[in-house]
C-alpha cells in the first residue's frame, strides 16, 4: 500500500505539465482540449496504480511530455478516419458502405459552402419541396408515378407502415420476418408503426392461399420483405410480387415491398446473382416499394420510395415524414449518382460500387502486380508478400452466398503473429483494414483503389521493414 501511495504522489500536476508543454502546442490547439487530454492520461496512471497493473512510473519529465503530447494530438484527432478497405467487402457496412464518385464529392462540396435552392422553388420564387430535388429523376430511372426519400430504408419502411397501415393489419410470410444488421427486425418495425402484423405460411413455404384466407375487411396492406442477408435453401415457396398485386387487386389491398438493397441494373450479366430491380417490381405493379440508397445503388445512406402518385402523397403528408427527411449533403450526393444512372455504360465506371463489384479478376490481378513490381518485385517479396487468388464479397446484406473471384495480397506475420500484425496495422495514421486467412494478412485489392495505392505503398514498406527487424 506504501508503495502505491508513493506511485500516487509521483504524478504529475497538471498546471506542473501545462508549464512544461512545449509553446506551439498551445497556439496550435485549444486549452480546453490540452487540459482534458492530460487530466485523462493521469487518471489513467491513476487507475491503473490502484488497480495493481501499473507498478512503475515513466522516468523522466522527457517520456511524460511524450505522453502527454501523444494524449493531445489523439484527443485533437477526428474520430470519424479514413481507412483503407483491404477486406474485399464492396458495400462494407462497418466500414462505411457506399463510396461515392467525384460528382458526388463536388456536389457536397458546393452544398456546404454555397446558399442552395433546398426548399425554393427559382421559378416561381416561391418556397418548393426538396424532395422535388430527386423526385423526377427516381421516377425516371425507376418507372414509377411518384417518389421520396427518407434517411435510410428502415426509416422508409416504418413511414410507409405507418401511412398506409397505422391501427390496421398488414400480411407478410413468416419467412420474411427476419433481422438484420442493428437489430433491425421486421416484426420491431411493424409495432413501431402501428400496424397489427400477420404471419402467414412456413418458415420455409408460403403460397398465395395463405395470404387470401386471411384477408379481412382490416387488412390494410400485403407486405413482401427481401430477407437480405438471410436465405433458406432446399425445400422452399415464396408468392412473388406479380402473384401478391393480382390478389391484392381482388381484394383492394395495396401492396408494398421492402426491396431492402434495391438494385437499379441487373447484375447478372457480370456474374453476380439475380436480383430483382426496382423497374421490375415497380412494372409488375407493386403499389409501394422501398430500398436503400447505399447499398447496390452505390449512393448516399437514404432511404427511397417509389410508388403510385396517391400512396406516395399520404406518405408526404404524414408528420413522421418531418422527423425522418433527408438533408441537403444527403439530396446532393444523391442527385448525382442517380444522374449516373441515366447512362449504364457511364454508371459502371464512375459509380464505385458497381465499379468494384463488376471489376474482372483480371483486372484485380494487374492492380497487384503493379504493387509487386514497386514494391521491389515477387523474387524479392517472396518471404513477405505474395500475390494469389481469392473470394471478395457484396456485402451490405445484399448476394450473402456469393462470392467475386478477386485477388490479394498475403502478407507474412512472422514473429508478431497474426493477430500482432493486425492490431499494428490499425494503428497507423491510416489504418489498413484486412483479414487473417491461413494465418496470412490477406490484403483484397478489389477494394483497394487506383488512388489508395500510394497509401498501400507506403503501408507496405513499412511492414516490410518491421519484418526485417524480427
Amino acid at each position: 500500500m506504501s508503495e502505491q501511495n508513493n506511485l500516487l504522489r509521483s504524478l504529475p500536476k497538471i498546471d506542473v505539465v501545462l508549464d512544461k508543454l512545449e509553446k506551439s502546442l498551445y497556439e496550435r490547439l485549444p486549452l480546453t482540449i490540452i487540459k482534458s487530454a492530460i487530466r485523462d492520461t493521469i487518471a489513467i496512471f491513476r487507475q491503473g496504480i490502484l488497480a495493481g497493473v501499473i507498478s512503475e512510473l515513466p522516468g523522466s519529465p522527457d517520456e511524460w511530455d511524450s505522453i502527454f503530447v501523444k494524449a493531445i494530438e489523439k484527443k485533437n484527432s477526428p474520430n470519424l478516419r479514413r481507412v483503407l478497405n483491404g477486406t474485399g467487402v464492396v458495400i462494407h457496412t462497418n466500414l462505411g458502405r457506399s463510396l461515392l464518385g467525384q460528382n458526388s464529392i463536388d456536389a457536397l462540396q458546393t452544398a456546404g459552402a454555397h446558399y442552395t435552392n433546398l426548399e425554393f422553388d427559382i421559378t416561381t420564387g416561391k418556397r418548393g419541396s426538396r424532395y422535388s430535388l430527386v423526385e423526377e429523376i427516381i421516377c425516371d430511372l425507376t418507372g414509377a408515378e411518384a417518389a421520396i426519400v427518407v434517411n435510410n430504408n428502415a426509416a422508409a419502411v416504418l413511414l410507409a407502415l405507418n401511412t398506409l397501415s397505422f391501427q390496421r393489419e398488414t400480411i407478410v410470410s413468416r419467412g420474411q420476418l427476419v433481422e438484420i444488421g442493428g437489430s433491425f427486425r421486421i416484426p420491431d418495425v411493424m409495432e413501431r408503426s402501428g400496424a397489427t402484423m400477420i404471419e402467414v405460411g412456413a418458415t420455409n413455404r408460403t403460397h398465395l392461399f395463405d395470404y387470401e384466407k386471411v384477408i379481412e375487411e382490416t387488412t390494410a396492406l400485403l407486405l413482401k420483405v427481401h430477407t437480405s442477408n438471410f436465405r433458406v435453401i432446399g425445400f422452399t415457396s415464396e408468392v412473388s410480387a406479380a402473384e401478391l398485386v393480382t390478389l391484392g387487386k381482388k381484394h383492394n389491398v395495396p401492396v408494398m415491398e421492402d426491396l431492402g438493397s434495391g438494385s437499379l441494373i441487373d447484375l447478372s450479366s457480370w456474374g453476380l446473382p439475380k436480383e430483382p430491380t426496382v423497374q421490375e417490381i415497380v412494372k409488375a405493379g407493386v403499389d409501394v416499394v422501398t430500398f436503400s440508397g447505399d447499398k447496390l445503388l452505390g449512393g448516399p445512406q437514404a432511404g427511397i420510395i417509389v410508388g403510385t402518385k396517391d400512396i406516395i402523397a399520404r406518405i408526404k403528408s404524414n408528420p413522421m415524414n418531418r422527423a425522418l427527411r433527408i438533408d441537403k449533403f444527403t439530396l446532393a450526393s444523391l442527385e448525382t449518382v442517380l444522374r449516373e444512372y441515366y447512362d449504364t455504360k457511364q454508371a459502371l465506371k464512375s459509380v464505385p460500387t458497381l465499379y468494384m463489384l463488376t471489376c474482372e479478376p483480371e483486372s484485380i490481378k494487374k492492380k497487384g502486380q503493379r504493387i509487386i513490381r514497386r514494391l521491389g518485385g515477387a523474387t524479392k517479396l517472396k518471404n513477405h508478400i505474395q500475390l494469389q487468388p481469392t473470394v471478395s464479397r457484396v456485402g451490405g446484406g445484399a448476394m450473402p452466398e456469393h462470392g467475386l473471384d478477386s485477388w490479394a495480397l498475403a502478407l507474412q506475420p512472422g514473429d508478431i503473429g497474426a493477430s500482432g500484425l493486425e492490431r499494428w496495422f490499425r494503428s497507423l495514421s491510416v489504418p489498413l483494414i484486412l483479414r487473417i486467412e491461413d494465418d496470412k494478412m490477406i490484403v483484397d485489392l478489389r477494394t483497394i483503389l487506383e488512388e489508395d495505392i500510394p497509401l498501400l505503398l507506403g503501408i507496405l514498406k513499412s511492414y516490410l521493414q518491421k519484418g526485417q527487424s524480427h
